[in-house]
């Protein structure tokens, strides 16, 4: 893989860059190593945003509509969407590029879709990766689409610098369902479709949710805020815009930026370790000749699985 092309910025270099880094063949995670060391030292100079919400919120309307206003400030933007895969089959549609069809056809902007092959919390095993080859590319925003509000919205967080959550404007139950650990993980919150008849209904949301709020701090430096727009319309997408370079500037100011993203680096680290070892187990001969006959003896109860695994632990 040349490095040099995805440091000018080629689109297709870097599709297959990424491609690389997705690929489990063992050569191929050799390969990605060696291009991510080379790479290291041109990434880290955009911001990340990470965008959540729950289904029917319109993320890719959102992200489309965010997308081209940031293409008009001259920025270069770069989309990883993480498709929900088929827990029975494995597939995946992979159709955030029909969803987001005029920014797809802009030379500044990259759409990847990945597939999130049963990741926590919606993001792709190799998220982290595809974030610095685009990166090295040169985009300097990079958005982060995941399949929606699950049970681990932390591996959102540990890998973006800001967590915005998408809503609808709805101030019923919805404020009720919402998870404490979205509350405190949450950047800002931005209230979607905030036009026609629900524009009124989106201002009584905000203001339901700021006051959900307003006892939670990030840090010394930053409060969570409550944005209403309507990304059908595009009004109000230059606000949070703002916001972010907002909290960019005041985070980059206090040290709060770099430290945030070496806590990430230092749970990466954990997570690869731990990902490493469990491929070394499952590939050593003991365990591959004993771990069928033991699952095996686990389902017909005759076995405990503590037990098992200490036998194949010992």
């Amino acid at each position: 893989m040349d490095a040099e092309q995805i440091l000018a910025g080629n689109r297709r270099a870097l599709a297959k860059a990424i491609t690389l880094v997705e690929s489990t063949r063992a050569e191929h995670r050799r390969a990605a190593d060696a291009l991510l060391d080379t790479l290291l030292p041109h990434t880290g100079r955009s911001i990340r945003i990470g965008v959540s919400g729950v289904p029917g919120v319109g993320k890719s309307t959102f992200i489309e509509a965010f997308g081209l206003h940031l293409l008009r400030q001259g920025h270069r933007l770069a989309v990883l969407a993480v498709d929900p895969s088929s827990p029975v089959a494995g597939g995946s549609i992979l159709g955030d590029k029909t969803r987001m069809e005029r920014l797809s056809r802009e030379e500044a902007a990259f759409i990847r879709p990945s597939p999130s092959a049963g990741a926590l919390g919606g993001v792709a095993h190799r998220t982290r990766e595809s974030l610095l080859l685009c990166e090295a590319a040169g985009f300097d925003v990079i958005l982060v689409e995941t399949v929606g509000v699950g049970q681990s919205e932390y591996e959102v967080a540990e890998l973006v610098d800001f967590f915005l959550v998408l809503m609808l404007p709805n101030a019923g139950d919805e404020l009720q369902g919402i998870k404490r650990g979205i509350m405190e993980l949450a950047d800002a919150l931005v209230i979607n479709k905030s036009d026609g008849e629900s524009a009124g209904l989106a201002q009584r949301t905000r203001q339901h949710y700021q006051n959900a709020l307003h006892l939670l701090r990030h840090g010394s430096f930053w409060a969570p805020r409550v944005l209403c727009c309507s990304a059908l319309e595009n009004q109000g997408i230059d606000a949070v815009w703002e916001m972010i370079c907002e909290y960019r500037n005041e985070a980059e100011a206090c040290g709060v930026l770099a430290a945030r993203r070496a806590r990430q680096n230092g749970a990466w680290l954990k997570r690869l370790i731990a990902e490493l070892l469990e491929q070394r187990f499952r590939s050593d001969p003991h365990v591959r000749a004993e771990l069928p006959l033991l699952e095996q003896q686990v389902l017909r109860g005759d076995l405990t699985p503590r037990a098992a695994a200490r036998r194949l632990l010992p």
